[in-house]
């Protein structure tokens, strides 16, 4: 026998299975982090101690009033409809799927979550006085109200501050370190929202630079050879922070606007995540704002005319998540106050 055939064959560390599923794995973190940023968000909510929408505690709740048209009736009403028929989609996706459906549906249950909840904030500003689609616009006034503590307290945190100067508000466990596990404890949970908020600041602040810069009536120039400057400085990012506006969970929201042919979905699809804890993540913070929206139109409505809003609706919506919503969450927010009878404009 020679010292060939006596040498002991040579056993790889890492298999060919084993390496596919690293790569596999790899490839999917940006997945795997954009779920745990919505389960943190959904987790964050739910173990508040207001998680069912705790309003009626709040004095910009409280003093919330419109005087309304019939015309201004029927525009939120339509909002609305919007809202609850991009919800019922929503829902009829999740419900009908397996894993495999719901990986493929990302490419526009992304969408359908942003948009439900947009129709109803934009019913909500609408009674506010804030007629407008225009999602800067929406995004500006949506801001200032969280800032104004229109809402609750587990969706009232925000970002502000320059770039390479971020502060986080109402949430004073973001500064910890975020891990790449599911949240399992509220320091996990804030933790990864705070880390949320950060990159999403950060990717406003680079595009108002971006956008800035490559406007010459509004660039930063070099006060030596007034060229537009290419270089930036924490005085420079400062200059552009009022332009930001707060950075809350509305921006975060805004991420799930991904085109449906861009390179980013494809990678969601290809990824190794669970596709189910995602789609419940995102409905039930779709319930949850809609259901606060939902209180504050019927607080301005009053109550007997938003529920002869919601018995008439349309025939597939008729006994669902909405009538649910309005008797477990907007009703018991308004029954023991004194909710105002519709006052119509002249």
């Amino acid at each position: 026998m020679t010292t060939t055939d006596m040498e002991t064959p040579i056993i790889p560390l890492i298999s060919e299975e084993q390496k596919q599923a690293e790569e596999t794995w790899r490839k999917s973190i940006p997945a795997q982090v954009f779920l745990n940023y919505f389960f943190a968000i959904n987790y964050h909510i739910q173990q508040a101690d207001d998680a069912q929408g705790g309003l009626r505690h709040l004095p910009y709740f409280r003093a919330h009033q419109a005087e309304l048209t019939e015309a201004d009736v029927q525009a939120v009403t339509k909002l609305l409809h919007a809202s609850w028929s991009t919800e019922y989609a929503l829902r009829a996706t999740a419900e009908l799927g397996d894993e495999d459906y719901l990986r493929n549906a990302l490419h526009w249950t992304f969408p359908q979550a942003y948009h439900t909840i947009t129709a109803g904030l934009q019913a909500f500003l609408y009674t506010t006085g804030v007629r407008s689609s225009n999602p800067a616009l929406v995004r500006r006034e949506v801001g200032r109200l969280v800032v104004r503590n229109a809402y609750p307290r587990p969706i009232s945190f925000y970002a502000a501050g320059a770039y390479g100067d971020f502060s986080i508000h109402r949430l004073p466990l973001a500064g910890y370190k975020a891990g790449l596990q599911i949240a399992g404890k509220e320091i996990d949970a804030q933790a990864q929202i705070g880390q949320f908020l950060r990159t999403t600041r950060t990717i406003k602040a680079k595009a108002t630079r971006q956008q800035v810069q490559a406007n010459p009536n509004t660039a930063l120039r070099s006060q030596k050879t007034g060229k537009v400057l290419d270089k930036w400085t924490p005085s420079h990012w400062q200059q552009i922070t009022w332009r930001l506006g707060y950075t809350t969970l509305f921006d975060l929201l805004g991420r799930l606007r991904i085109s449906q042919t861009s390179r980013e979905i494809e990678r969601f699809v290809e990824a190794d995540i669970d596709f189910s804890l995602f789609h419940q993540s995102l409905l039930d913070i779709v319930s949850y704002l809609n259901g606060i929206h939902e209180t504050y139109v019927a607080k301005a409505l009053g109550l007997e005319r938003y529920e002869q809003l919601v018995a008439e609706l349309p025939r597939h919506l008729q006994n669902s998540f909405v009538e649910e919503r309005l008797r477990t969450r907007v009703a018991p927010q308004l029954t023991d106050d004194e909710t105002p009878v519709l006052r119509m404009a002249a």
